[in-house]
């Protein structure tokens, strides 16, 4: 009888915890909100600039590519 009063006890203040906890972060603000504010106005932009794929040099490469995952290991000549 004694274990099942210890029992009681330990699960009203866990009830009570829950509960408090639950309510302190209602009364809180959202952080989702500000932090997407902020960096709507900090955004960085990246540039790439690189030399594009001749239509052979991508089909050589698509066949290399094909190649590696069947896995033959051949020298391609451009």
């Amino acid at each position: 009888m004694k274990t099942l009063k210890n029992f009681e006890a330990i699960f009203t203040v866990a009830v009570a915890i829950a509960c408090s906890a639950s309510y302190v972060s209602f009364m809180q603000a959202p952080a989702g909100k500000a932090s997407a504010a902020q960096s709507a106005s900090a955004r960085h932009v990246v540039t790439v600039t690189a030399k594009r794929l001749t239509a052979q040099e991508k089909q050589l490469s698509l066949l290399e590519e094909r190649q590696a995952e069947q896995g033959i290991t051949t020298a391609s000549i451009l």
